[in-house]
Protein backbone atom coordinates (compact mmCIF):
# COMPACT_ATOMS: atom_id res chain seq x y z
CA UNK A 1 0.00 0.00 0.00
CA UNK A 2 0.83 3.47 -0.35
CA UNK A 3 3.82 5.07 1.48
CA UNK A 4 2.28 7.52 4.72
CA UNK A 5 5.78 9.55 4.63
CA UNK A 6 4.57 12.60 2.58
CA UNK A 7 7.83 13.47 1.33
CA UNK A 8 8.39 10.33 -0.71
CA UNK A 9 5.03 9.95 -2.22
CA UNK A 10 4.88 10.14 -6.12
CA UNK A 11 1.08 10.66 -6.06
CA UNK A 12 -1.06 13.60 -3.98
CA UNK A 13 -3.75 12.13 -1.83
CA UNK A 14 -5.68 14.78 -4.82
CA UNK A 15 -4.36 12.91 -7.18
CA UNK A 16 -5.45 9.28 -5.93
CA UNK A 17 -8.65 10.51 -5.63
CA UNK A 18 -8.58 11.86 -9.16
CA UNK A 19 -7.78 7.93 -10.26
CA UNK A 20 -10.58 6.57 -8.35
CA UNK A 21 -12.77 8.43 -10.07
CA UNK A 22 -11.37 9.92 -13.31
CA UNK A 23 -9.39 6.54 -14.02
CA UNK A 24 -6.39 8.37 -14.76
CA UNK A 25 -3.44 10.41 -13.41
CA UNK A 26 -0.87 12.63 -15.46
CA UNK A 27 3.07 12.32 -14.24
CA UNK A 28 5.18 15.47 -15.66
CA UNK A 29 9.14 14.75 -16.00
CA UNK A 30 8.37 10.95 -15.09
CA UNK A 31 11.16 10.14 -16.65
CA UNK A 32 13.78 12.26 -18.12
CA UNK A 33 13.72 13.94 -21.54
CA UNK A 34 16.80 12.83 -22.64
CA UNK A 35 15.72 9.28 -22.25
CA UNK A 36 12.95 10.36 -24.27
CA UNK A 37 15.32 11.78 -27.22
CA UNK A 38 17.28 8.80 -27.50
CA UNK A 39 14.39 6.50 -27.69
CA UNK A 40 12.99 8.68 -31.20
CA UNK A 41 16.38 7.71 -32.39
CA UNK A 42 16.10 4.24 -32.45
CA UNK A 43 12.10 4.34 -33.48
CA UNK A 44 12.93 6.97 -36.34
CA UNK A 45 15.43 4.29 -37.60
CA UNK A 46 12.86 1.54 -37.15
CA UNK A 47 10.34 3.40 -38.89
CA UNK A 48 12.26 3.65 -42.33
CA UNK A 49 11.20 6.86 -42.33
CA UNK A 50 13.50 10.53 -42.66
CA UNK A 51 12.96 12.98 -40.02
CA UNK A 52 13.84 15.72 -41.94
CA UNK A 53 11.54 14.73 -45.44
CA UNK A 54 8.16 14.67 -44.59
CA UNK A 55 7.16 12.98 -48.25
CA UNK A 56 8.44 9.74 -46.26
CA UNK A 57 6.21 9.75 -43.90
CA UNK A 58 3.85 8.11 -46.50
CA UNK A 59 1.60 5.96 -43.61
CA UNK A 60 -0.76 7.33 -40.75
CA UNK A 61 0.45 5.12 -38.39
CA UNK A 62 3.69 2.94 -38.23
CA UNK A 63 3.17 0.06 -35.70
CA UNK A 64 6.60 -0.83 -33.90
CA UNK A 65 7.32 -3.85 -32.02
CA UNK A 66 8.36 -4.05 -28.24
CA UNK A 67 11.87 -1.95 -27.40
CA UNK A 68 14.00 -3.35 -24.43
CA UNK A 69 17.05 -0.83 -25.45
CA UNK A 70 18.35 1.39 -22.47
CA UNK A 71 15.94 4.31 -23.10
CA UNK A 72 12.96 2.18 -22.71
CA UNK A 73 13.83 0.21 -20.11
CA UNK A 74 15.21 3.06 -18.15
CA UNK A 75 12.16 5.15 -19.01
CA UNK A 76 9.73 2.53 -17.62
CA UNK A 77 12.00 1.89 -13.89
CA UNK A 78 12.11 5.62 -12.83
CA UNK A 79 12.11 5.83 -8.85
CA UNK A 80 9.29 8.54 -9.23
CA UNK A 81 7.00 5.44 -11.80
CA UNK A 82 7.91 3.08 -8.86
CA UNK A 83 6.25 5.12 -6.30
CA UNK A 84 3.65 5.41 -8.57
CA UNK A 85 2.60 1.47 -9.17
CA UNK A 86 3.33 1.23 -5.22
CA UNK A 87 1.27 3.58 -4.46
CA UNK A 88 -1.81 2.81 -7.25
CA UNK A 89 -1.49 -0.97 -7.06
CA UNK A 90 0.34 -2.12 -4.16
CA UNK A 91 3.72 -2.91 -2.71
CA UNK A 92 4.51 -5.77 -4.14
CA UNK A 93 2.16 -5.81 -6.28
CA UNK A 94 3.39 -5.48 -9.91
CA UNK A 95 5.79 -6.60 -11.81
CA UNK A 96 8.51 -4.38 -13.09
CA UNK A 97 8.93 -4.28 -16.74
CA UNK A 98 11.88 -4.20 -19.07
CA UNK A 99 10.69 -2.71 -22.18
CA UNK A 100 8.30 -0.39 -23.31
CA UNK A 101 5.74 -2.56 -25.43
CA UNK A 102 4.34 -1.26 -29.13
CA UNK A 103 4.84 1.93 -30.10
CA UNK A 104 2.02 3.01 -32.64
CA UNK A 105 4.05 6.09 -34.26
CA UNK A 106 1.43 8.71 -35.82
CA UNK A 107 2.32 10.93 -38.53
CA UNK A 108 1.00 13.73 -39.87
CA UNK A 109 -2.23 12.73 -42.45
CA UNK A 110 -5.04 13.65 -43.93
CA UNK A 111 -5.92 9.49 -44.16
CA UNK A 112 -8.05 8.18 -41.48
CA UNK A 113 -5.62 5.67 -39.44
CA UNK A 114 -8.55 2.99 -39.04
CA UNK A 115 -7.77 2.40 -35.54
CA UNK A 116 -9.34 5.19 -33.77
CA UNK A 117 -12.47 3.42 -32.27
CA UNK A 118 -13.23 3.75 -28.66
CA UNK A 119 -12.11 0.45 -26.63
CA UNK A 120 -10.46 -0.70 -23.73
CA UNK A 121 -7.51 -2.70 -23.48
CA UNK A 122 -8.15 -5.95 -23.13
CA UNK A 123 -5.60 -8.12 -21.17
CA UNK A 124 -6.05 -12.27 -21.60
CA UNK A 125 -6.95 -14.46 -24.01
CA UNK A 126 -4.42 -13.58 -26.42
CA UNK A 127 -4.03 -16.62 -27.58
CA UNK A 128 -6.75 -16.86 -30.04
CA UNK A 129 -5.83 -14.93 -33.12
CA UNK A 130 -8.85 -12.73 -33.14
CA UNK A 131 -7.88 -9.89 -31.09
CA UNK A 132 -11.85 -9.04 -30.95
CA UNK A 133 -11.51 -12.23 -29.01
CA UNK A 134 -9.25 -10.80 -25.94
CA UNK A 135 -10.49 -10.62 -23.09
CA UNK A 136 -10.99 -8.70 -19.72
CA UNK A 137 -12.61 -9.54 -16.07
CA UNK A 138 -13.46 -7.87 -13.14
CA UNK A 139 -10.25 -8.56 -11.38
CA UNK A 140 -8.44 -7.25 -14.37
CA UNK A 141 -6.60 -10.83 -15.37
CA UNK A 142 -2.49 -9.95 -16.63
CA UNK A 143 -3.25 -5.79 -16.41
CA UNK A 144 -2.44 -4.00 -12.96
CA UNK A 145 -2.47 -0.22 -15.24
CA UNK A 146 -2.34 1.07 -18.49
CA UNK A 147 0.07 3.56 -19.24
CA UNK A 148 0.72 5.99 -21.61
CA UNK A 149 4.48 7.27 -22.04
CA UNK A 150 4.98 10.50 -24.33
CA UNK A 151 8.33 10.52 -25.65
CA UNK A 152 7.78 13.50 -27.83
CA UNK A 153 5.87 16.37 -26.99
CA UNK A 154 2.15 15.91 -27.91
CA UNK A 155 -0.38 19.14 -28.04
CA UNK A 156 -3.57 19.34 -29.43
CA UNK A 157 -2.91 18.58 -32.86
CA UNK A 158 -0.40 15.71 -32.33
CA UNK A 159 -2.91 12.60 -32.30
CA UNK A 160 -3.19 12.66 -28.42
CA UNK A 161 -5.38 9.66 -26.99
CA UNK A 162 -8.62 10.76 -26.34
CA UNK A 163 -10.05 9.53 -22.57
CA UNK A 164 -13.45 9.22 -21.19
CA UNK A 165 -12.94 10.42 -17.64
CA UNK A 166 -15.07 7.89 -15.32
CA UNK A 167 -15.41 5.54 -17.97
CA UNK A 168 -13.79 2.69 -16.02
CA UNK A 169 -16.37 3.03 -13.48
CA UNK A 170 -19.00 1.98 -16.13
CA UNK A 171 -16.69 -0.81 -17.85
CA UNK A 172 -16.46 -2.60 -14.05
CA UNK A 173 -19.83 -2.45 -13.80
CA UNK A 174 -20.21 -4.39 -17.29
CA UNK A 175 -18.16 -6.98 -16.19
CA UNK A 176 -18.98 -8.12 -13.01
CA UNK A 177 -21.69 -9.75 -13.49
CA UNK A 178 -19.70 -12.37 -15.83
CA UNK A 179 -17.00 -13.64 -12.94
CA UNK A 180 -13.30 -14.90 -14.50
CA UNK A 181 -14.65 -15.09 -17.43
CA UNK A 182 -15.23 -11.82 -18.23
CA UNK A 183 -16.64 -10.07 -21.74
CA UNK A 184 -14.44 -10.23 -25.15
CA UNK A 185 -13.79 -6.67 -26.80
CA UNK A 186 -16.24 -7.71 -29.32
CA UNK A 187 -18.84 -8.33 -26.37
CA UNK A 188 -17.63 -4.57 -24.72
CA UNK A 189 -17.52 -3.33 -27.96
CA UNK A 190 -21.26 -4.31 -29.57
CA UNK A 191 -22.26 -0.92 -28.80
CA UNK A 192 -19.55 1.17 -29.83
CA UNK A 193 -19.40 2.05 -25.85
CA UNK A 194 -22.37 4.03 -26.06
CA UNK A 195 -22.25 3.59 -22.20
CA UNK A 196 -20.01 5.98 -21.73
CA UNK A 197 -20.32 8.60 -24.71
CA UNK A 198 -22.13 11.12 -22.04
CA UNK A 199 -18.75 11.30 -20.10
CA UNK A 200 -16.16 14.27 -20.46
CA UNK A 201 -13.76 13.55 -22.81
CA UNK A 202 -9.84 14.75 -22.24
CA UNK A 203 -6.64 14.65 -23.78
CA UNK A 204 -3.52 13.01 -23.16
CA UNK A 205 -1.04 15.78 -23.72
CA UNK A 206 2.33 16.74 -22.49
CA UNK A 207 6.14 17.34 -23.00
CA UNK A 208 8.16 14.19 -23.70
CA UNK A 209 8.83 12.44 -20.42
CA UNK A 210 4.81 12.96 -19.14
CA UNK A 211 3.47 9.57 -18.50
CA UNK A 212 -0.12 8.78 -17.53
CA UNK A 213 -1.03 6.03 -15.51
CA UNK A 214 -4.67 4.58 -16.34
CA UNK A 215 -6.96 2.17 -14.67
CA UNK A 216 -7.14 -0.59 -16.83
CA UNK A 217 -10.85 -0.46 -17.44
CA UNK A 218 -10.19 3.05 -18.97
CA UNK A 219 -12.17 3.77 -22.42
CA UNK A 220 -9.72 5.89 -24.50
CA UNK A 221 -9.61 5.93 -28.49
CA UNK A 222 -6.73 7.23 -30.66
CA UNK A 223 -7.34 9.65 -33.27
CA UNK A 224 -5.71 11.27 -36.49
CA UNK A 225 -2.60 13.42 -36.52
CA UNK A 226 -3.38 16.78 -37.64
CA UNK A 227 -0.12 18.29 -36.63
CA UNK A 228 3.09 18.72 -37.92
CA UNK A 229 5.78 16.40 -36.60
CA UNK A 230 5.37 12.81 -36.00
CA UNK A 231 4.37 11.32 -32.11
CA UNK A 232 6.26 8.77 -30.93
CA UNK A 233 4.33 7.01 -27.40
CA UNK A 234 4.15 3.87 -25.91
CA UNK A 235 1.22 2.00 -24.42
CA UNK A 236 2.07 -1.04 -22.11
CA UNK A 237 0.68 -2.92 -19.53
CA UNK A 238 2.19 -2.43 -16.05
CA UNK A 239 1.54 -6.62 -15.23
CA UNK A 240 0.08 -8.08 -12.22
CA UNK A 241 1.78 -10.23 -9.86
CA UNK A 242 -1.73 -11.41 -9.51
CA UNK A 243 -5.43 -10.88 -9.80
CA UNK A 244 -7.17 -7.72 -7.92
CA UNK A 245 -8.42 -8.71 -4.91
CA UNK A 246 -12.20 -6.95 -4.62
CA UNK A 247 -12.65 -8.56 -0.76
CA UNK A 248 -9.52 -8.39 1.36
CA UNK A 249 -9.26 -9.53 5.33
CA UNK A 250 -7.31 -6.46 5.55
CA UNK A 251 -9.10 -3.83 3.91
CA UNK A 252 -5.22 -2.94 2.39
CA UNK A 253 -7.23 -1.94 -1.14
CA UNK A 254 -5.36 0.11 -3.54
CA UNK A 255 -6.34 2.61 -5.45
CA UNK A 256 -7.38 0.05 -8.66
CA UNK A 257 -9.48 -1.47 -6.53
CA UNK A 258 -10.92 1.11 -4.77
CA UNK A 259 -12.11 2.25 -8.13
CA UNK A 260 -13.29 -1.08 -8.71
CA UNK A 261 -15.48 -1.43 -5.57
CA UNK A 262 -16.77 2.14 -5.48
CA UNK A 263 -18.58 1.38 -9.20
CA UNK A 264 -20.37 -1.80 -7.86
CA UNK A 265 -21.43 0.18 -4.65
CA UNK A 266 -23.64 2.59 -6.99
Amino acid sequence: MPDNNISTRALSEAQLTQFVHDGFVRIDRAFPRDLAEAGRLILWRDTGCDPSDSSTWTEPVIRLGDYSQLPFAAAANTPVLHRAFDELVGIGRWLPRGSLGTFPVRFPSPENPNDAGWHIDVSFGHENPDFMSWRANIVSKGRALLMLFLFSDVGTDDAPTRIRAGSHLDIARQLAPHGNAGLSLGELAADGFAGSAHLPELLALGEAGTVYLCHPFLVHAAQPHRGTAPRFMAQPPLLPRGDLLLHRDDKAYSPVEQAIRLALAD
